[in-house]
């Protein structure tokens, strides 16, 4: 669908189509849902290398990385509802209390007409991811990839047409106008991947015709290293966390504490394992190797919240260049960093990493509960009742103990937010979950 016809009026013709198709495809069968997701994969695989160039083209992502992101986790995504599918289906059996003889059961079934809100930093994954739930769980989609990534948003629409009809799933491109007029029609669900301020948003709109939401959001996501940590493994993991589509990930680690006494030695770890892999001989970082910042206007505010708490004392440990030409940030650490910057009070959302120092464990949990819910949470430690005490007193998304990000690699648990970090959740059978109604039924015999 090209830009010109993406007006008000053609989103409210397809919306009526949606809503008409919704029974007969609530109505499909496990194998007629997963012929459309075999064909879905297939285009996917098929459209891999346009992909990757539409990424590029849109972010200077590292190819590597988006064949993993936006090719890889999609298919093996789409998948795995493939194989599931069945058992998902099923009706869960419940032994009547009343009487012994009637039948009860609960009976997932489809929410009807669903839109989806994609993100601009992984466009592809994190807008196919939600479809094929979707698409498992019975639903009919319109979809809006994110105006930050016209390229990418247009591959999407190529592949969506080639397999389906728009009577059940439709994409549409275009600027915030679009999506804005999306936001006026009465969905079922809406699940939206973005910011919490933008959450807020979508969730005003939904609430006007009781729709339901998933909201899969961000927040500033802690790392606490305990005393008798490995401090090299946790540099390692903090340098490639953070260079990772240039630290902009919803669960990148995004502030440090440290006791004192180890906060030299991480300094080293993390300074040592950029040099080693991103950074060539001579001392030049390697760009294809890390994703510049989306647009200037991020830019403009990731530079902003290291120039304010660079004013207010806070040390440059690592890095702390920035090529405002191509919107590079070099992988950078923070010291004496105080809650007062405003690094400590936004998202940052990119390879910058501010650290504080403590005395005692209860600091640490007092200052995690004073503030908003993160998506995750990551803590070092061998102590295991400290783990326990920090997972007992905070809350969070998801957390990762001992490493970073498998929490949301691990498709058998569910992977969303906590009141400002998200609403909801997904991934594997939470994401055919999230759009599935659970009904109840009751039987007399």
């Amino acid at each position: 669908m090209s830009h010109d016809t993406n007006t008000t009026q053609d989103i409210a013709r397809i919306f009526a189509l949606q809503r008409k198709a919704q029974w007969d495809v609530k109505a499909s069968t496990a194998e007629q849902r997963k012929a459309k997701l075999a064909k879905l994969k297939a285009a996917v695989e098929k459209h891999a290398d346009d992909i990757v160039a539409a990424v590029q083209k849109d972010t200077r992502k590292p190819e590597g990385e988006i064949r993993v992101t936006e090719v890889m986790n999609v298919t093996s995504n789409i998948q795995r509802n493939i194989d599931h599918l069945d058992d998902w289906m099923k009706p869960t059996p419940v032994e009547p209390s009343m009487n012994a003889d009637d039948k009860a059961m609960i009976v997932p079934e489809a929410l009807g007409v669903c839109l989806i809100l994609g993100p601009w930093n992984f466009p592809l994954g994190l807008t196919f991811g939600p479809l094929a739930a979707a698409i498992a769980a019975g639903n009919c989609c319109m979809v809006k990839l994110t105006d930050l990534c016209p390229a990418t948003a247009k591959i999407a629409g190529t592949i969506i047409r080639e397999i389906f009809d728009e009577s059940e799933v439709a994409l549409f491109e275009g600027d915030v106008s679009v999506a804005e007029s999306l936001l006026e029609l009465p969905f079922n669900h809406i699940f939206f991947t973005g910011s919490t301020r933008v959450g807020k948003i979508v969730m005003a709109a939904a609430a006007k015709h009781l729709a339901s939401v998933t909201l899969e959001l961000g927040g500033k996501s802690p790392v606490i290293i305990d005393k008798g940590a490995d401090i090299e493994k946790i540099g390692a993991d903090l340098a490639s966390a953070k260079q990772f589509n240039g630290g902009q990930a919803c669960i990148c680690p995004d502030y440090v504490f440290v006791p004192e006494a180890m906060q030299g030695q991480l300094v080293d770890a993390f300074k040592a394992n950029l040099q080693k892999n991103l950074y060539s001989d001579s001392g030049e970082i390697k760009k294809d190797s890390i994703a510049q910042i989306v647009n200037e206007p991020n830019f403009r505010r990731v530079k902003g919240l290291f120039d304010d708490a660079v004013s207010q004392g806070a040390n440059i440990a690592v890095g702390g260049e920035m090529d405002e030409t191509d919107l590079t940030v070099h992988p950078t650490l923070l010291t004496d960093v105080t809650p007062e910057m405003k690094i400590l009070q936004e998202e940052i959302f990119a390879p910058v990493l501010p650290v504080m120092t403590y005395d005692n464990l209860d600091q640490v949990i007092s200052y995690i509960e004073d503030r908003d819910k993160p998506l995750a949470l990551y803590m070092y430690s061998p102590d295991e009742a400290n783990v326990e005490k920090v997972l007992n007193r905070t809350s969070s998304g998801g957390a990762t103990i001992n490493g970073v990000f498998s929490h949301y690699l691990e498709n058998r648990l569910p992977f969303g937010g906590v009141n400002q970090s998200g609403i909801g959740s997904y991934h594997g059978h939470f994401g055919f979950k999230a759009f599935s109604h659970e009904r109840a039924v009751y039987l007399h015999q």
